[in-house]
Parts: C-alpha cells; structure tokens; sequence
C-alpha cells in the first residue's frame, strides 16, 4: 500500500495547513487536523488515482516542550497499560485461588478483591 506523509502546522489564524510531502502543491487547510485529513485527501485524488485507498502519515508541528510532554503522555499510557495487564494477571490468579484451592463463594471471593460476584464467576470460568 502507498504511504505519504502529511505535515499538519499551525497557521496564525488557528487552523490546520495540511501539505503531502513530495507533491508539489498539494495542500489545503481545515480548522480540526480531521477536517485538514478529510481536505488533504481530497486534494491528493487531484494528483493521483487511488487517493481513497492511501495511507496518509500524519506528521503533526508542535513546538519542542509539547511534543516533549506528548512524548511522556505517551511513555506513561504505555506503562500504565503494562500495569493494569498485571493487574489483571494476578486478579485472575487470585479468584482461581481463592475459588478452587480455598473454596470460598464467589460472594466471598467478591468481597475479598472488590469485585462483584459477576465479575468473579466471570474470571472464574476462563
């Protein structure tokens, strides 16, 4: 599949120019990067065929602190998601144990993790 990148930037009055890298003259403006993505497609069906069909890489300017910050957005979702897999690892473990090796209810096994007893009985016949 045939891949451009589309630099977005900031104009002075607020909306998105949109430019497709490697065609000349090919760019157009919209007041959301949605709406500059919707634009710059169209734009591009002007220079080649299977505009629809492309992948448009977005290439977004921001200035050095804000994609710094993005950066460390992005590095903390990521181990956040690690965390909660984790955790929902070891929820998992805990219901097998307290259910099968414990025998306890799965109201009580509820109570003991803070689940409800759906949950339990869900993550109980996984």
């Amino acid at each position: 599949m045939k891949k451009y990148t589309v630099r977005y930037e900031r104009d002075d009055d607020g909306w998105w120019v949109a430019t497709v890298r490697g065609i000349r003259g090919c760019h157009t403006q919209g007041r959301t990067i949605e709406e500059a993505e919707r634009r710059i497609r169209d734009a591009l069906g002007l220079f080649i065929d299977d505009a629809e069909s492309v992948a448009l890489e977005r290439n977004v300017h921001l200035p050095a602190k804000i994609r710094q910050e993005l950066k460390m957005l992005s590095s903390a979702k990521k181990r956040a998601d690690r965390a909660s897999a984790a955790a929902q690892a070891l929820t998992r473990k805990a219901v097998i144990d307290l259910r099968k090796k414990l025998g306890l209810s799965v109201r009580d096994a509820g109570t003991l993790l803070g689940l409800s007893g759906q949950r339990v009985q869900q993550l109980s016949e996984r």
